[in-house]
């Protein structure tokens, strides 16, 4: 007797999990459609206070649609939700499996600052989603859909939790950072940026109050921007002597206008 579709699908979430089979679901749907080179990105390194960007991208096997989630990778998730024990055994099983694509990507302290940090992002997934080769046929991306990529993508909300190839590629994307902050803590000593990575902990901030900002923090972040106070954008704002009484000599119609 020939197993219906649902009996098998039945199945495979019985031997695999529920929840983990599902974290497949958009790479499998995309691979039903005949896209085979589906990818993953996510980026990691928005928040903190210095440092770099790092994005990384992940292609998993189309393969997969019948076979199923390489076992190693069972409980992968969210970089966030890992602890830095499990990032490291991700990360050697992403990047030593023979059939698995990955690329990573970073932009630097001095770009940030320029185009401002979620440009900076979205930057870093193009340049990983480029080295790829051959190119993606769709990208999975964490969050919002960014208009002016040039690939045809889906944006999930808290991807990074729903889709295995975006919670790949946002370990590749935090383990690689991480690395790079351990190896700047050495260069520009003093201020813990292999504790904290960048972020803003009271220890960082103390360090910045008793040594200054270094080259490799983000200048365009509060604490280092200038700051305009309450009054300075009042009186940014405030109409030239005079005008002011006589819009409001005329009522508020008249001020509108």
């Amino acid at each position: 007797m020939r197993a219906r579709r649902s009996d098998l699908i039945v199945s495979r979430d019985a031997s695999m999990g529920a929840k983990f089979w599902n974290r497949l679901s958009h790479e499998c749907e995309l691979w039903r459609k005949g896209a085979t080179t589906v990818a993953g990105v996510d980026e990691a390194g928005c928040g903190p206070l210095a440092g770099p960007v790092v994005a990384a991208a992940v292609v998993f096997p189309h393969t997969w649609l019948e076979a199923g989630l390489c076992s190693q990778l069972r409980g992968l998730n969210d970089s966030k939700q890992l602890s830095e024990e499990q990032r490291e055994r991700y990360f050697c099983v992403i990047t030593s499996h023979p059939e698995i694509r990955h690329a990573v990507a970073s932009v630097d302290v001095e770009m940030i600052d320029r185009i401002n940090i979620r440009q900076a992002a979205w930057r870093a997934m193009r340049m990983a989603l480029d080295q790829l080769n051959p190119k993606p046929q769709h990208v999975l991306v964490d969050g919002l859909r960014i208009q002016w990529l040039l690939y045809a993508h889906t944006a999930l909300a808290q991807g990074d939790c729903r889709s295995y190839s975006i919670a790949a590629a946002s370990v590749l994307a935090k383990v690689t950072r991480d690395r790079r902050m351990t190896e700047l803590d050495r260069l520009y000593p003093g201020y813990g940026f292999a504790e904290h990575k960048g972020y803003g902990t009271p220890r960082h901030y103390a360090a910045i109050h008793e040594l200054g900002p270094c080259p490799i923090h983000r200048r365009t972040f509060s604490p280092f921007r200038p700051v305009e106070t309450e009054l300075d954008l009042f009186a940014a704002r405030r109409p030239p002597e005079g005008k002011e009484s006589a819009d409001s000599a005329n009522g508020p119609e008249s001020a509108a206008r």
